[in-house]
């Protein structure tokens, strides 16, 4: 009796016993880190005398203090404004070219598939800094080969790196980078549409056209809703484009986005416990924003099958 209740107790914690390593994973990694910073954004550094010799400096309780002071910063507002222009040109611009080169690849006709999708995947594969590294040089006048064409055409010559220009560099690094990813998405969700419906689409004489607006987009919403969510994400976390391009130009501050906005403070400045409120609140920003559209989007389909 005793072995067979041994036996019930060791399968019944036997899941609990897989789950284990996860479970302490996520403490450490996950869980620990974003308490942490919970814990320091509530606190701030009092400076006595000087601040020189033992005790001078001291962790006391801040409150609220450094939440007030972040969301009056001019410059984190700053920041925030740029990335809102940056993401109104970078989201739509990179779903609509993954939509259409999801549904050029699903189109029947089309030759060299695996090799295409791979060409158009492959820039997601090359790491952020060195895509900005590289963007970077194509934009610099005195290295670029695109400035030394136009120049020989005598065509006018677009400093890229200033002013408005800045904006449609930085995008066109992002979209050149993660339009692969957002094509993989939406064409493994076209390639799971059964093939029945086109046939019934052709029967009743609809053309690839009308079939592409009409069925395929439709039935790709919800992979549409899941690049979107991801590359909202992405764009309020911009930091490795600005960062990387700024060396090159003075259009970049140390300040361009809300995150590059956390490191100057956290080490630049040394102020470790600004840059923990100023990261909880672009995280609460990002969760606010992104379980908002979720419940839309999820909404609207329960709608849409209601009818």
């Amino acid at each position: 009796m005793t072995s067979a209740r041994r036996r019930s107790y060791g399968v019944r914690s036997a899941p609990y016993a897989f789950l284990l390593p996860a479970v302490i994973l996520f403490a450490l990694f996950f869980a620990l880190p974003i308490g942490y910073a919970l814990w320091l954004s509530l606190h701030k550094v009092k400076v006595s005398g000087l601040g020189l010799g033992a005790g001078a400096r001291k962790e006391v309780w801040a409150g609220i203090g450094n939440y007030t002071d972040a969301l009056t910063d001019s410059e984190l507002l700053g920041g925030a404004l740029r990335v809102a222009g940056y993401g109104a040109i970078v989201v739509p611009v990179m779903l609509g070219l993954a939509l259409v080169f999801a549904l050029m690849l699903d189109a029947e006709k089309v030759r060299f598939t695996p090799f295409t999708r791979l060409a158009i995947f492959l820039p997601y594969a090359v790491p952020g800094v060195v895509a900005a590294l590289l963007w970077g040089f194509l934009y610099l006048p005195d290295v670029s080969p695109f400035y030394f064409v136009l120049d020989k055409l005598g065509m006018p010559q677009p400093d890229l790196l200033d002013g408005g220009p800045l904006y449609l560099a930085l995008s066109n690094i992002a979209v050149w980078g993660g339009t692969g990813f957002n094509m993989i998405v939406i064409y493994t969700s076209l390639r799971s549409i059964p093939a029945e419906v086109y046939e019934a689409a052709k029967l009743d004489g609809a053309t690839p056209l009308q079939i592409a607006l009409r069925i395929k987009i439709p039935m790709v919403a919800p992979s549409l809703v899941l690049t979107f969510f991801f590359s909202i994400i992405a764009t309020l976390q911009v930091f490795s484009e600005p960062t990387t391009l700024k060396p090159l130009t003075n259009s970049v501050s140390t300040t361009w986005s809300p995150l590059m906005k956390v490191y100057q403070d956290a080490f630049g400045k040394g102020d470790i416990y600004s840059a923990a409120a100023e990261a909880t609140i672009i995280a609460i920003v990002t969760l606010v924003l992104s379980f908002g559209f979720l419940r839309t989007a999820n909404s609207r389909n329960k709608q849409e099958a209601a009818r």
